[in-house]
This record gives structure tokens, C-alpha cells and sequence, in this order.
């Protein structure tokens, strides 16, 4: 961008954001600190998003972020260079230069964007059970189900493998003693009380608490083929990064699902990323627009596994940066990793308002220049506090500032515009086609009728004989041909090998095994053996 003060622009290391008295910038080096940005509705949220989006794309950072109300699509087409806009950029000695991003539109419906899948196992029950809002005891039956799932080799994929093994663990008692033998679920429905007992009442609730979420669309978030995060982590021809736009209107119907989604792409990121320490700039930017909805009845065992995620991602090179109305809607644990803040204004109704905006003007490095409390409630449109992280990573002195105007348009695009910048997206094709693979809902319907193969594979295996048995094991243990969240014939026999050594071994070798396979063949030896619910902190 051309400026006439060459001091106010984009450097290598600095994405200007705004300026008052003082120019406000924030140091890429230090934006995976992970940040904040609240306001009142209609203050500038979006507008403050879209500018720190285009500065971390410009600077080559690829950027995930929701839009819910479809104004951040504006970024994907070329700004208007409309009065208040030219006004605003020659206040602050800006050449306003129109310009736009390269932009990948995801859809959790796979109406407005491509497709957005994840399969079960890769959700995982700590996950799933927020989703669907399962007490103790539910979540424990549901623990039993994944395990169960693990050791008889049922690839748990879309809903209907969740509800064919809930259906395949329930106790019977409808049947005699006598008739249990002649059931080949049987060994599934012993293998899940031998964990505790399983009530046909608990089932049932999970049952309909799926029911529920099917009803939310939420059976279109499971499947194949899965989501691939490395497709978020692009940068176009000119080297800037991609950004990527969650359409989140209709998913914010179900602000359950929305959240639980964005905590499990969380909790992959930092599952699938290495250790990079710090970093000249972050490998992505994730914002969490409407973030109150993670911590809403969020029970504490989850609340802490949010606030390791939080913790321990920027060392992954990921900054993540919540925006939501008060700051009091973000636990202090949380609150307390966020370093770079962007405070819009905020008005005082009610004595929860005072609360909010008293604590907000607490949650800043104190200016001897500024009553901060009486200036956020005076903020004008398009005005903010700011405090970004400086030097060795202290937050500097906090400062009034008018929002740099954004080079993308602002507001949404037409819907024409929308399918043209789709048909050109590096992903086309890609997960627009679902796919319904062999996995538990056909494997216990096999078994149902008669016809599926022995559990040792000795009759009726893959590939023919020991041969192709060995050959599934090589490509298990190499990687190969193997796709997330699946399990083939080979991988469930190494998966009992792998066991029967770890029985012999310290528990530390088994962990290992998982950390060094579960990347790779997500769903197999390691994740039965080290289930990652969240990133791999939570053991299960």
C-alpha cells in the first residue's frame, strides 16, 4: 500500500492498525499471544476483524475466522474508495489503495462454502458429549462406546455408526440366557458391561440427544472425506496468505455445534502442528467471533482442557484471537493469555454494563493520559482502546485510536460472486462429493445377518490369506493407503499384536507408539491406544 507517511504502513514486522495520538501497531512476532477484541453491537468489531485479517494475510499468514453475519465476505472483492473511507485514510496519512484477498469459503452445510466434515473417532466423546449435552453418566456410556468401538474394530465415521453401536452395546433383555449365544452381538453388548453398566435408559437418551442434533443439521458435520487442516494453512501465488471464511450464519442456530466445532479444530491444530517456539510471524490466525458461546455452561474438566489448548497452541505458531462483546464473557484463566486487546466502546445500562466496562478498563496497562472507564463508554464508530504486546512481550500503555479503513470492500458479496471465487478455490472438488465408506453401521449390520468375516480374519480376510494379512499391517505400520479415522482388518491385528506387547512393556512405550502413529493413521493403532479428545491432553 502507498502512503504519504511511509512510517504509517504495513512494515515486514508490524501490521498498523489504527491511530490517535500515538500510531497503534501489532508485532507479528508476538501476535500467536493470542488476542482480544469486544465492543457493543455496531461499534466496528467486524471492520477491526477485516483489518487485522488483511494485515496478517498481506504479511503472509493465512487466517481462519467465522463470519456470522456474512459481512467478512467483503475481503475476497476489491474496496470502494467511498468518502468516509478516503477521509479517514488521508486523517491518518493514509493513500487509500483499493484492494482484495484471496478467500476459501467453508460451509458446515456445504451450502455457502465447501463442505466442513469430521468423523467421530476424530471428534472424540469429550467433544461429542458437549455437543449434545450429556450429564456425568451419559458422557461415561459414551467413553464405553469408543472404547468398545476401538477394541472390536468398528470405524465410528458419520451418526449412523454412532447409532448403530449405541444400538449394539444396549443390553437385550428382551432375550434369554439361552438365546445370548446364538446373538453375534453378544460379545459387543459383554465387552461394554464389563465397563460398568450400560442402562438401556442412558442409551436412549443419547439416542434422542442425537436425534436433536440431526434435527440441527449437525449429521452433515460427520463423514468422510474429513476435513485436512493443512488446507488451511495456504498462501496464494503472490505469497500472501489465504483467508479462510466459516460461513456461520445458519450454523449459529445451533450455537452448540458452532462452538464444539471450533474447539475441535482447536484441539486438532494443536494435535497435528510440531513445536515451532517462537516464530518471525504465526503459521495461522484463528478468530473465534462470538466466543462467549465456548464458555456458556461449559462444564470445569472442559474448561480446563480450553484454557491448556489456549496456553500451550502459541507454541504450535498459532494465534488465536476471541471476539465477543464484554470481556467478563471470557473466564479470567483464558483472559489472562490474551495479549493483544482492541476495546470498542461499550455502554453502561445496566449494572452488569458497569461490571463489563469496568473490568475491561482493569484488563489494560493504565495511560496517566486516559480515564479509561470514561472513554470507553465515549468511543465513537470506528474508535477503540488498544494494547498490543511489545518488546519483550509486556502490553503496552493503553491508547485512544481511530481503525484504519480496510482495503477489501466491506459488507458482504452477492451470491453470483460467491459461486465465481468457489469455482476458482484450490480445494474444488475436493470434499464437495460426501463419501459413505464400509464402517460400524455396515460391519454390525453384516454381522446382523450372518455374513460378516471371523474376527481373526481366518476366513474370508483381506487381501487372501496370511500374505495379504502381512501386507495390511506393513501399510498400517508405514502409513500408507490409510485414510483418518478409519480402520482396516490389518490395523485391527496389529492394533492386538501391539496390545499383547504392551502388556509385557512399561506404559510409556505404549504412549510413545501413539504420539509417533496417530498423525499419521488417525483412528488406528494410536488413537486406540492414546485417544486425543482434545489434542491429546485428555487420556482416555
Amino acid at each position: 500500500m502507498a502512503t504519504s507517511d511511509t512510517k504509517l504502513a504495513d512494515t515486514d514486522e508490524k501490521i498498523f492498525i489504527g491511530k490517535g495520538e500515538e500510531a497503534a501497531w501489532l508485532t507479528l512476532a508476538l501476535a500467536n499471544r493470542h488476542g482480544l477484541v469486544t465492543g457493543a453491537t455496531g461499534t466496528g468489531k467486524t471492520v477491526t476483524l477485516q483489518v487485522m485479517a488483511e494485515g496478517f494475510a498481506r504479511a503472509g499468514v493465512p487466517v481462519f475466522a467465522a463470519d456470522i453475519k456474512g459481512d467478512l465476505s467483503g475481503i475476497s472483492e476489491v474496496g470502494e474508495a467511498k468518502d468516509f473511507i478516503l477521509k479517514r485514510a488521508k486523517e491518518m496519512g493514509l493513500t487509500f489503495q483499493p484492494d482484495q484477498f484471496s478467500t476459501v469459503f467453508w460451509d458446515v452445510f456445504g451450502e455457502q462454502g465447501h463442505p466442513v466434515r469430521a468423523t467421530v473417532t476424530e471428534m472424540g466423546p469429550l467433544l461429542l458429549s458437549r455437543m449434545l449435552d450429556l450429564n456425568d453418566v451419559q458422557e461415561g456410556v459414551l467413553n464405553v462406546a469408543f472404547r468398545v468401538a476401538d477394541e472390536n474394530g468398528l470405524t465410528l465415521i458419520d451418526m449412523k455408526d454412532l447409532r448403530a453401536l449405541l444400538d449394539a452395546i444396549a443390553p437385550d433383555t428382551s432375550k434369554k440366557a439361552a438365546d445370548d449365544e446364538e446373538d453375534p452381538l453378544t460379545p459387543i453388548r459383554k465387552a461394554a458391561q464389563s465397563y460398568g453398566n450400560v442402562s438401556k435408559a442412558t442409551i436412549g437418551t443419547i439416542q434422542r440427544q442425537l436425534l436433536v442434533l440431526e434435527n440441527q443439521g449437525g449429521a452433515k458435520f460427520f463423514g468422510e472425506p474429513a476435513l485436512t487442516l493443512k488446507d488451511f494453512m495456504r498462501t496464494d501465488r503472490d505469497g500472501r496468505g489465504m483467508v479462510n471464511i466459516l460461513v456461520a450464519d445458519k450454523l449459529m442456530q445451533s450455537p452448540r455445534l458452532y462452538a464444539t466445532f471450533l474447539l475441535w479444530m482447536l484441539s486438532e491444530l494443536f494435535e497435528e502442528l510440531p513445536e515451532a517456539g517462537d516464530l518471525p510471524k504465526p503459521k495461522l490466525v484463528f478468530f473465534f467471533d462470538e466466543a462467549h458461546l465456548l464458555f456458556n455452561d461449559a462444564p470445569k474438566a472442559l474448561m480446563d482442557k480450553i484454557e491448556q489448548v489456549v496456553r500451550l497452541i502459541r507454541s504450535k505458531g498459532v494465534g488465536v484471537y476471541f471476539v465477543t462483546q464484554n470481556p467478563i464473557d471470557v473466564p479470567d484463566k483464558v483472559l489472562a493469555q490474551l495479549g493483544n486487546r482492541v476495546q470498542h466502546a461499550l455502554r453502561a445500562f445496566t449494572p452488569r454494563d458497569q461490571k463489563a466496562v469496568a473490568a475491561a478498563a482493569q484488563t489494560f496497562r493504565p495511560n496517566p493520559k486516559l480515564d479509561t472507564a470514561r472513554v470507553i463508554m465515549e468511543l465513537g464508530k470506528g474508535e477503540a482502546l488498544v494494547s498490543f504486546l511489545e518488546g519483550g512481550g509486556t502490553p503496552s500503555m493503553v491508547e485512544r485510536v481511530m481503525v484504519r479503513p480496510p482495503s477489501a470492500r466491506i459488507g458482504p458479496i452477492t451470491p453470483e460472486e460467491r459461486k465465481a471465487i468457489m469455482d476458482a478455490s484450490p480445494v474444488k472438488g475436493k470434499y464437495d462429493t460426501a463419501v459413505d465408506a464400509e464402517s460400524a453401521y455396515e460391519i454390525i449390520q453384516k454381522r446382523l445377518a450372518g455374513t460378516a468375516a471371523p474376527a481373526d480374519g481366518s476366513a474370508g480376510g483381506e487381501g487372501g490369506g496370511i500374505l495379504g494379512q502381512l501386507g495390511s499391517i506393513a501399510s498400517t505400520i508405514f502409513g500408507t493407503n490409510v485414510k483418518r479415522g478409519r480402520m482396516s482388518t490389518g490395523q485391527v491385528i496389529a492394533r492386538s499384536v501391539t496390545r499383547s506387547v504392551t502388556d509385557k512393556v512399561i506404559g510409556g512405550v505404549a504412549a510413545d507408539l501413539g504420539k509417533s502413529l496417530g498423525g499419521s493413521v488417525g483412528g488406528s493403532i494410536g488413537r486406540a491406544l492414546v485417544r486425543g479428545a482434545l489434542g491429546g491432553l485428555l487420556r482416555r
